[in-house]
């Protein structure tokens, strides 16, 4: 899906039967609530979050179904401590290349992408190139990790920073609030 533009029309209530397949509609205060209350807590019942933004289970299931269809919610997860599975070490691993061609980038999104300690991997505007958040058991395990990466794709520089304590860490993206009408 990634390249390719959608249109994002006004509410359905707006124009009935002129949705286009596959386009985005605009979402409404309703819509917003229901991102929110998912976001707290997936495995509330249709009832329940229908309870909580104002509708009954029909209607906000299917809305659920069409934010799903638009890719507004991408899929629904357990949230797992890594600390109590035995990750408690968070790795942010900065990284400088002198190869910015596009096979290179391939070669190198690919082997990052294979590696399942990667939690997050971004291209970066700035100083470094790549910033990633590596967990994984202890030093040992970032120490094989390190290994593994400069092995498999030539770096100019790899920085580890470790984390010492979370502050904040949440998945809940804050969602702003519907555009107001003129």
């Amino acid at each position: 899906m990634a390249g390719l533009a959608r249109k994002v029309l006004p509410s359905r209530a707006c124009l009935p039967g002129l949705i286009a397949p596959g386009a985005i509609r605009a979402m409404d205060a309703i819509d917003r609530k229901i991102l929110a209350v998912l976001q707290e807590d997936a495995s509330l019942s249709v009832a329940e979050i229908g309870s909580r933004v104002g509708l009954s289970s029909t209607p906000c299931w299917k809305r659920i179904q069409r934010l799903e269809a638009e890719g507004m919610i991408q899929r629904r997860v357990a949230l797992v401590d890594q600390d109590k599975i035995g990750l408690g070490v968070t790795v942010f691993v900065s990284i400088e290349t002198g190869d910015h061609s596009r096979a290179w980038l391939a070669n190198f999104a690919q082997v990052v992408g294979a590696m399942p300690e990667v939690m997050e991997f971004y291209r970066m505007a700035g100083d470094v190139d790549y910033m990633l958040r590596v967990v994984v058991s202890d030093i040992a395990g970032y120490d094989a990790f390190y290994k593994r990466l400069i092995a498999a794709v030539p770096l100019k520089n790899v920085t580890s920073r470790f984390a010492m304590e979370k502050i904040k860490s949440t998945t809940a993206l804050p969602i702003p609030p519907a555009p107001a009408r003129p």
